[in-house]
This record gives C-alpha cells, sequence and structure tokens, in this order.
C-alpha cells in the first residue's frame, strides 16, 4: 500500500502567532520519534507568517490516527484552542508512476 501524506494548513490568529507557532514547534520532536511516522516538517509562510503548513507522510493512516491520540499532539490541541483562524488537512496517497 502507498505512504499516506497529510498536508496541514494552520492559520493563526494574528494575536496568537508566537504562541501557536511555539506550540507547532513542540509537536516536532515528540513526533518524529513516532511508530509510522515518516516525515513531519513544519513550514512558515513568507507573505503571511501567521500561515503554518505540515507536510506529514506516514506508513499508514493507523499511525496517523494514533499521532491524532498521542499525549503530546492532544497538548496541543488544548494549548491552541481559541488561537486558531483557520485549518484545512488534506490526506493523500502518494501516487508513483
Amino acid at each position: 500500500m502507498s505512504k499516506l501524506v497529510v498536508v496541514a494548513k494552520v492559520v493563526a490568529k494574528k494575536e496568537f502567532l508566537s504562541s501557536v507557532k511555539n506550540s507547532l514547534l513542540n509537536l516536532i520532536a515528540p513526533t518524529r520519534q513516532e511508530s509510522g511516522c515518516i516525515d513531519y516538517t513544519l513550514h512558515q509562510d513568507i507573505d503571511d507568517p501567521s500561515v503554518f503548513v505540515f507536510y506529514e507522510t506516514w506508513e499508514n493512516l493507523s499511525a496517523l490516527e494514533n499521532h491524532l491520540q498521542s499525549d503530546h499532539y492532544q497538548a496541543h490541541a488544548r494549548n491552541v484552542k481559541g488561537m486558531i483562524e483557520d485549518k484545512e488537512v488534506f490526506r493523500m496517497i502518494r501516487i508513483e508512476g
């Protein structure tokens, strides 16, 4: 089966930019240690610093679901509650030709 690719866009409310960025940064190290995590990379838009995009690659859907239930992800979700303007998540499989 193909790997699962996730592109997650998070838009912080301007007044909470620093807090949201710090919380997102705190996800990186523990997530990269998770079973099934192949790639977990955070990006910040150069034109609008309140826009963050994670590019993630997972072994399978189960690994992603475990990530979403992890203590560090759940803590992040609690930490940024009310600080997020918008969020969009795309779950895809890689197509190789």
